[in-house]
């Protein structure tokens, strides 16, 4: 079967393709057997030219009638040799990279190659492993060098990063146009260069990259997958003089006993056919070949047949051109079946595999070119990303830095590049100042009486050095005011932001509030101070003045649910106790008294009335515990009331100004103006103000004089205002969240990350913005910080104790009426109606109970007890006696603790003059 080969032969990738195309056909004949089908190889020159490549084409088609063609290796050549191969019906393998060679709209061509666009992703990967915003893309001005600059585009945004500029070099351009295209991308911010040109193109743009001082440190140069294969065809001067530090991108090859014996092969089998060149390196572009012709002899053995068919003429009249008179091929529709869908696991390439008519893509090798060669620094893979280290299996080892290995960069230098610089033009960046005639606490300009020259100052220049001083490099910059109208509206910061767009400004330095309309032209960095809207409104008279501020720690409703609860253990202590407690008896008046009296004296824990009932104990310990949690609740809100300033706002919510009809003030010029519009405030109860002072003077009057009910403004303004004014007015009501100042650079400028990261040091520190705002507003330190808010204690912080009173008072009545029932069981078994029933256990429960029977007692000792008055025993120092006989008569008896004091004087209780000396003791 014949077989067109169609290589640029005056080039020695098209030698290194020709050996290995020439020992793919030997392999194959070696192991075919003897009834399979010969291929026998047709080589042409296309001599780099087009015309001559499409003729070589035409030449093997109609003459030859080859039923296959591999070749050629230029992306301009195949585009048409593709389409000859498309009317013949003849498969066009060919190792043609530009992805603009689409299968998809020439079913006859098979790509035998990688495109470059499957590169693009791994340059993207490298360029996100080191954080940068922008790149340059250099590129030739032929179908191979444009083809991939759409796919390196979307790879790269993918990323957020931009290319800033696009350089496109001829093929035919001198060294003099080459170096003035240098010169012009040095005057330019990045430092990042993709480079994608072919090797004779390259080692010229390189030479003059040293010339012109960019192969030093701060840059970073990337050079896609060809240029990287080939880099051995590259003068070795070249490489070490202009060379160093560069990165490169390649499809990796794995290392195999089989690629290192075909290695030594194919040296000889070069030397002999070209013995009067220069030593060359096999490269991937020769192993892909070799594969490619490997997989053409299998698609051929798996077709079977044993005759190799004519082309059919499709038009037999006379005098055609030489493109009607191409018949076509009916094996090449078989062959290119069998090659779509065709895979070698052991191709000396690696996984050779082609899949609708393309190769898959394979990992790639990044390597670093130091020396006279390159050294691996890392791998990429579609699923895995970069990693140090590849498996066996073809995938990346996950590591969790993803960082590549140590490379050199241009310059000898370890340090990766930031990415940019200052253009070479050394100028400085020219800061935009708004003059805020309103507010210039923010930013003002004055004229210096000694040297006569403009100095900026404010809160926001002070905010701009402090972060000059936290970047990581040094900034060169030159502050110009930009000054504000007297009437000034939110398009005038507009302006000053298309300004920056247009690149009149750099930056811009100032009160600019970060918008969504803003932001579509330039970009802000995080802002440098609070970020939200909220409101100002007066206070009212200090609470520490009213007269019954002592009830303000409890909510009315705990008020009357503990007033509520006294009266209830009142009532339960007299239950249980008025049978048997002579304290509890007497007169109705003196009863009610009674529960109302020891309930409340318990707040005091003054009660003296004993209580002679268990159960009383037990509801007395639970409620005197809950009255304890009260009191101290109680004392420490008071306190807290009496001591700190209670700054309470005469309006609580910014709906309360819109139903009340308030006038509301904002600053002049804000676009504050527009969100009170959102917000339904009336247009009419809009005023507008320049000043603090007119801030003061207008909260001051009030609506109903002449001036507002509250001030609607951003954070950062109330902040200094409060700072000034804090004693007069409080902020309320909700905050609702904005973009905060930022400053502002041009849109994709690579200075807004580091500028960002800076803020965010000043912000972490926290106490230069604080600082900052004392200096322009005067101190804070003598104004309370207090929200305006106290709030008084709720029942519900005291459900669970209120809960344990009731049910423990609850149970203790319960008990007792068992008790009492069970003990009244007679009247409960008598044949009496009801009403009499319970007019017995009422009279019953309110008889007091005969103790009599609990001890029998003489009378005499009686008599001689009733004359006792109070006996009261004290420990001596460290001991105890036992006590003598008691006297009949005797009409007191004191025992000295040794101290020269009394025992009632240590806070002992003493028995009334009816109880007995044994009760007392018990």
């Amino acid at each position: 079967m014949d077989v067109g080969i169609i290589l640029d032969l005056e080039t020695d990738v098209a030698k290194v393709t020709h050996i290995c195309i020439v020992l793919a056909l030997e392999d194959y004949h070696a192991t075919a057997s003897r009834s399979a089908l010969r291929i026998v190889p047709h080589l042409r020159d296309s001599k780099k030219d087009d015309v001559e490549a499409a003729s070589a084409a035409i030449y093997l088609l109609k003459d030859v009638q080859v039923h296959a063609i591999y070749g050629p290796q230029m992306s301009k050549q195949t585009d048409f040799v593709a389409d000859l191969g498309r009317r013949a019906k003849v498969p066009i393998i060919s190792p043609a990279t530009s992805p603009l060679l689409s299968v998809k709209e020439n079913p006859f061509f098979i790509r035998g190659a990688l495109p470059s666009s499957s590169q693009t992703k791994a340059i993207a990967a490298v360029v996100k492993n080191y954080d940068w915003s922008e790149v340059v893309v250099i590129y030739e001005d032929s179908s191979y060098g444009t083809g991939i600059v759409p796919y390196l585009t979307d790879a790269l945004q993918e990323i957020n990063t931009s290319i800033s500029y696009r350089s496109v070099i001829s093929p035919s351009a001198n060294d003099d146009q080459i170096l003035k295209e240098l010169y012009n991308l040095n005057t330019k911010q990045t430092r990042v260069f993709v480079v994608h040109l072919q090797p004779y193109l390259a080692s010229r743009l390189f030479l003059k990259a040293k010339e012109a001082g960019m192969m030093s440190s701060g840059y970073a140069w990337i050079i896609t997958d060809v240029l990287t294969s080939l880099l051995a065809s590259v003068d070795h001067s070249v490489i070490e003089s202009s060379m160093q530090g560069v990165l490169g991108i390649k499809p990796y090859v794995p290392r195999s006993n089989e690629l290192n014996n075909f290695t030594q092969r194919w040296s000889r089998r070069f030397h002999q056919e070209y013995p009067d060149m220069d030593p060359v390196e096999l490269n991937v572009l020769g192993l892909w070949a070799y594969d490619g012709i490997t997989a053409l002899a299998k698609a051929v053995e798996k077709v079977g047949v044993s005759a190799i068919p004519k082309f059919k003429k499709s038009d037999t009249r006379e005098n055609l051109t030489q493109l009607d008179a191409l018949g076509t091929s009916e094996l090449g529709s078989l062959l290119l079946h069998s090659m779509q869908n065709i895979k070698l696991t052991t191709g000396l390439s690696g996984d050779f595999h082609i899949v609708g008519g393309e190769l898959q893509p394979s990992p790639y090798e990044i390597v670093n070119i130091i020396g006279k060669g390159e050294r691996s620094v890392g791998f990429w893979t579609e699923k895995d990303g970069i990693s140090y280290k590849l498996k066996m299996n073809g995938k990346t080892a996950k590591s969790m830095n993803e960082q590549l290995g140590a490379i050199i960069w241009p310059g000898e230098s370890t340090i990766a590049p930031r990415g940019w610089e200052i253009p070479t033009s050394g100028k400085s960046l020219r800061i935009g100042v708004p003059v805020n005639v309103l507010l210039d606490e923010f930013s003002k300009v004055e004229r210096d009486s000694k040297t006569q020259t403009l100095v900026a100052t404010g809160l926001c220049v002070d905010i701009f050095i402090e972060v000059i001083n936290f970047m990581p490099y040094a900034v060169p910059y030159r502050l110009i005011p930009f000054q504000i109208p007297d009437r000034p509206t939110s398009q005038d910061y507009d302006d000053l932001d298309y300004k920056v767009s247009s690149k009149e400004y750099d930056a811009v330095v100032g009160d600019v509030t970060n918008l969504a309309s803003r932001s579509k032209y330039v970009d802000f960095t995080l802002p440098f101070t609070e970020s939200g809207i909220s409101a100002v409104v007066p206070v009212k008279d200090d609470d520490r003045k009213n007269a019954w501020i002592f009830l303000k720690p409890l909510k009315g409703e705990l008020w009357i649910t503990t007033g509520a609860f006294f009266i209830f253990i009142g009532f339960v202590v007299w239950v249980l106790e008025h049978r048997a407690n002579e304290e509890f008896r007497g007169p109705k008046h003196k009863q009610v008294g009674m529960i109302f009296w020891f309930s409340f004296s318990t707040l005091v824990f003054a009660h003296k009335e004993k209580v002679t009932s268990n159960l009383t104990r037990f509801v007395l310990i639970v409620w005197v515990f809950v009255v304890l949690v009260l009191t101290s609740s109680y004392t420490a809100s008071l306190t807290s009331m009496l001591t700190v300033q209670q700054l309470q706002p005469t309006i609580k919510d910014l709906n309360d100004l819109i139903k009340n009809g308030e006038y509301v003030g904002y600053q002049k010029g804000s676009f504050v103006k527009a969100f009170l519009n959102r917000m339904k405030f009336d247009s009419s109860k809009l005023r507008s103000y320049s000043t603090l002072e007119e801030y003061n003077d207008a909260l001051s009057r009030g609506s109903k004089n002449g001036g507002v009910g509250a001030i609607i403004d951003e954070l950062p303004y109330l902040r200094l205002f409060l700072n000034k004014y804090c004693k007069k007015y409080i902020m309320v009501g909700p905050t609702f969240k904005t973009a905060g100042f930022g400053l502002v650079f041009p849109k994709g400028s690579p200075l807004v990350p580091d500028f960002s990261r800076a803020v965010l040091k000043v912000k972490e520190g926290g106490e230069f913005t604080k600082n900052g705002i004392q200096k322009y507003s005067g101190n804070e330190t003598d104004c309370p910080q207090n929200d305006g808010t106290s709030d008084s204690l709720r029942v519900d912080s005291f459900k669970g104790l209120f809960l344990i009173a009731g049910v423990s008072a609850v149970s203790a009545l319960l008990v007792f009426f068992l008790i009492f029932l069970y003990q009244n069981r007679g009247i409960l078994a008598t044949d009496d109606s009801i009403g009499q029933k319970l007019s017995a256990i009422a009279k019953a429960f309110n008889e007091e109970k005969d103790n009599s029977n609990s001890k029998s007692e003489k009378p005499s000792e009686r008599n001689e007890e009733s004359q006792m008055t109070t006996v009261v025993f004290a420990a001596s120092e460290g001991s105890t006696e036992a006590l003598p006989d008691l006297p009949s008569q005797s009409p007191e008896i004191r025992i000295s603790n040794g101290l020269g004091a009394s025992p009632s004087d240590e806070g002992f209780s003493t028995t009334e003059p009816t109880t007995s000396v044994h009760e007392s003791i018990i």
